[in-house]
């Protein structure tokens, strides 16, 4: 029995020529610009262009393109793998589209034709939904899908914030690092979202503090860690969720404080990982007085991360489906209407 799993991240650009082409494909998605098509088109145009200097001396730090790209290609593979082991009797294929740049839905979606599965399963690499990350990716591939004629049975994996291997795969490299540490400040960072898509009913900030909760709950089982959530890549004059990570980090760093930062909200490592994280932030914190400063990786082919999204696969019917959508056991409250599995 042959299945497909279309694994979605946000992609990035191959090469420096290609910054802004990717930049105005990020902005003229209704999900980050929310107005008629007629407005965003120029209007993510004129960000993007304006944008283009800035991000390309971002993209030169890390050797001129995105590593994302291969990052979920391995994870993938590793994916791929792990499904086949677990369960001999089924072919899995597991494909890649990214919201942004290549491969694209449109592109995916025929190589998924061509493989003919039984079924497919659409998994976000965000572990927290947003409607602007899966929220748009998924809505990209239901119009694709339906313009391409694939009528093939299709079940969702909207979120998975709270699963116990993702929240043990994140526990377990935080111990690991921290082991020995003396006077440190341990700082979840998660990527910002503007305050009035929270108003809403995106339910992001709510699942990552929850992400949050439970991997403290692990971490702190024999003893007790200083601890904060904040969030990062704030752009525009709009009010963002808080508290700031540059923030948190020049508070930190004054008290003389080891910061150990950790991605919550980032599975593959990328420009906001490598370089706003592990340059402009660590250059950050060294400025205000801080001597130790780590970065603990994002969670990539991690054993128990892979084990996380093929058990999601694999036993989603233990798991409740309506209308073939993964319903997590510990759902978000009902203030959070954009959350899918409150639909």
């Amino acid at each position: 029995m042959k299945k497909a799993v279309i694994l979605f991240n946000l992609g990035g650009p191959d090469n420096l020529d290609n910054v802004e082409p990717f930049l105005f494909n990020l902005f003229n998605d209704s999900a980050i610009l929310n107005l008629p098509l007629f407005l965003r088109y120029p209007l993510a145009k004129i960000i993007s262009k304006k944008r283009t200097p800035v991000a390309k001396d971002i993209y030169r730090e890390i050797g001129g393109s995105s590593p994302i790209l291969k990052t979920t290609q391995d994870q993938a593979n590793s994916l791929e793998k792990s499904l086949n082991t677990k369960q001999k009797d089924s072919n899995y294929r597991v494909f890649i589209t990214m919201r942004c740049w290549h491969p694209r839905a449109s592109e995916t979606v025929k190589l998924v034709k061509d493989f003919n599965p039984s079924e497919i399963i659409l998994l976000p690499l965000y572990p927290q939904y947003s409607a602007a990350t899966s929220g748009s990716s998924l809505s990209e591939w239901e119009g694709i899908a339906d313009k391409n004629d694939l009528k093939i049975n299709t079940k969702t994996i909207c979120c998975y914030s709270q699963d116990t291997k993702f929240i043990k795969a994140h526990s377990n490299l935080i111990k690991d690092k921290i082991k020995g540490l003396q006077n440190f400040k341990l700082i979840f960072s998660a990527h910002g979202l503007p305050e009035k898509n929270i108003k809403k009913g995106d339910p992001y900030q709510w699942q990552v503090e929850q992400s949050v909760k439970k991997i403290m709950e692990e971490i702190n089982e024999k003893s007790s860690v200083d601890y904060i959530l904040s969030y990062q890549s704030r752009v525009g004059p709009i009010k963002w969720i808080g508290p700031s990570t540059e923030d948190i980090i020049i508070k930190n760093s004054n008290l003389k404080k080891h910061l150990v930062i950790v991605p919550i909200a980032f599975v593959s490592e990328h420009s906001e990982t490598l370089v706003e994280l592990d340059i402009k932030y660590e250059k950050l914190a060294k400025k205000n007085g801080c001597e130790n400063y780590t970065r603990i990786e994002a969670l990539g082919i991690n054993e128990d991360f892979i084990d996380c999204l093929s058990d999601l696969i694999l036993y989603k019917e233990d798991h409740k489906f309506t209308d073939s959508l993964y319903s997590p056991q510990n759902k978000c409250p009902s203030n959070y209407i954009k959350c899918p599995c409150l639909s």
